[in-house]
């Protein structure tokens, strides 16, 4: 009889893979990854990573899937608080804790693209695509409506207009990031003037900046 593993054990077995896997992922981008490279990484048997993911595209897509997840759930939970500035939480999701543009890009940011630009024939990643990319959207849109509502946003642009406008810069950075050499891409300089037209956009008074 083989031993009894417990609930914890294999969770924490599940969550070493999947932290190897975004290593690897971003170490050699989506396509040249293998289900070997990531076994290796996490130093685990061929039959301890295929207990858990079927094949590399279920395993690239748990990891999306639970970030994002992670991410509504945060900005679900922080738009039942009282919040003191809407356009601070934009910041805090658009760039992170430190709601500042930076010369740094998520670095599974090239394998996202390759992700869904190889995938897009493929009727089952367009489907996730789709989906992700709405749920995404929803959380621009949901912090700019918020803004909105309390008039700390104009209500000249509608929410998802805006909304669309900032995924699309983050995805263009992105692209720009995956396939250009890193001193052309202007990451900070091109979201600090992004910012300005955003504040143009929404109408941001001086002592919300």
């Amino acid at each position: 009889m083989s031993p009894k593993v417990s609930k914890e054990h294999i969770e924490q077995r599940r969550n070493k893979i999947v932290d190897a896997a975004k290593h690897v992922f971003a170490e050699q981008g989506f396509e040249n990854t293998t289900m070997k490279h990531v076994m290796e990484k996490a130093s685990v048997s061929r039959g301890g990573l295929y207990q858990y993911f079927a094949n590399k595209e279920d395993l690239f897509e748990t990891i999306l899937k639970e970030d994002l997840d992670s991410i509504v759930e945060e900005n679900n939970n922080l738009l039942k608080r009282d919040i003191n500035s809407y356009w601070d939480l934009l910041l805090l999701r658009m760039f992170g804790d430190s709601k500042q543009p930076s010369e740094e890009m998520d670095d599974l940011a090239p394998s996202k693209l390759e992700f869904f630009i190889t995938g897009r024939n493929d009727r089952r990643r367009r489907e996730y695509g789709e989906e992700r990319y709405r749920n995404g959207l929803r959380i621009y849109t949901d912090v700019i409506k918020a803004g909105q509502a309390c008039g700390e946003f104009s209500e000249k642009y509608d929410s998802e207009i805006v909304a669309r406008s900032i995924v699309a810069h983050i995805d263009g950075l992105a692209l720009e990031h995956a396939i250009l050499p890193k001193h052309e891409v202007k990451l900070k300089q091109q979201s600090d003037m992004f910012l300005e037209y955003l504040k143009m956009a929404l109408e941001i008074k001086k002592d919300k900046e």
